[in-house]
């Protein structure tokens, strides 16, 4: 699939929204809006939106947990608002805000993220098995963080994808860092994309502050799964500009980072370099840029509205989803 000027256009409103949508996120909590965490996507948000824009609607996704699934919904064009009261404790949430952020839309193939990191590697599976079985040429894309790689999940899943040959692509955003631990202190591995080589599969690894590469390799792999020749392994190298969730510490290792080093890592700030790029380009005026930009913060203004005006759920809503 080439990318052409409509597709490239879309990616990049895509990628402006979840970057709007991910700084409401963090507004709504430092305001006691949201209950519970909120692991911003600030500077990772290409891996996400480039990993879905592409897909089919009835393909299924696992977002990662940072940003709460906002890129990746954004990249599938769900509506983003009962994401944002799921987080508010909402009746009008994706699940009546009995969840809290493990929101889920499945008219648009997302099923919700894991309770548990590494959790979604046996879902994804699953999905992709069934997939294979039903014959519709779905695909099963599941997203997660260079940390989770370590579990056993992961490698328990990758055996049985490569070996029946699922329809599964394996998006890594590895942004070096698994809460505080450095990845060098993790794998003995500079690129973990080699581990697909264990399994048989292809691992590739792309710049993951390029929404462009990301949607370039994640559109092969998924025609790849789609044709049956089985899953692939894309490993996204991206950045996190704030600490792992809000309200905590960023620590590297076992030192907080500076301001100076952040301010250098931002100069790598996915929708600035997209945006330049595409204006460089011809493909996007300044005009319309700014057009978009007042687009997004009317929506985002408008889901703050509706989570602000939307009632709490009543209690006995805990009750209808007990199985004993």
């Amino acid at each position: 699939m080439k990318l052409e000027k409509e597709d490239l256009l879309k990616l990049y409103r895509n990628l402006a929204r979840a970057r709007v949508l991910d700084q409401l996120a963090i507004k709504m909590l430092s305001e006691g809006k949201f209950m519970g965490f909120y692991h911003s996507a600030f500077g990772g948000e290409a891996p996400g939106v480039g990993g879905t824009t592409f897909l089919r609607q009835d393909d299924y996704i696992y977002p990662h947990h940072r940003g709460h699934g906002i890129p990746h919904a954004c990249g599938k064009g769900g509506d983003l608002q009962p994401f944002f009261a799921e987080h508010c404790g909402k009746a009008t949430g994706t699940t009546k805000g009995m969840t809290g952020f493990h929101g889920c839309d499945p008219e648009h193939g997302m099923y919700g993220g894991g309770g548990t990191i590494g959790s979604a590697f046996p879902l994804s599976v699953g999905w992709a098995l069934a997939a294979k079985k039903n014959g519709r040429g779905q695909v099963s894309v599941c997203f997660f963080g260079d940390g989770s790689m370590g579990r056993g999940t992961f490698h328990e899943a990758m055996n049985m994808a490569a070996n029946w040959k699922l329809p599964v692509v394996w998006v890594c955003e590895n942004n070096g860092m698994g809460q505080y631990v450095p990845i060098k202190d993790a794998y003995p591995l500079d690129d973990i994309a080699n581990m697909a080589s264990a399994y048989g599969i292809p691992g590739v690894v792309v710049d993951g502050q390029d929404v462009v590469a990301v949607a370039e390799a994640v559109v092969a792999a998924v025609e790849r799964a789609r044709e049956g020749k089985g899953p692939s392994l894309i490993e996204c190298k991206c950045l996190r500009f704030r600490s792992h969730a809000e309200g905590i510490p960023d620590w590297y290792h076992a030192e907080k980072r500076s301001e100076e080093e952040v301010k250098e890592l931002m100069k790598r700030c996915p929708v600035a370099l997209y945006r330049n790029r595409l204006l460089e380009q011809g493909l996007l005026t300044q005009e319309d840029a700014e057009r978009i930009d007042r687009e997004l913060a009317e929506e985002a203004a408008e889901i703050e509205r509706q989570c602000d005006e939307a009632p709490f759920p009543d209690p006995s809503v805990l009750e209808n989803a007990v199985y004993a």
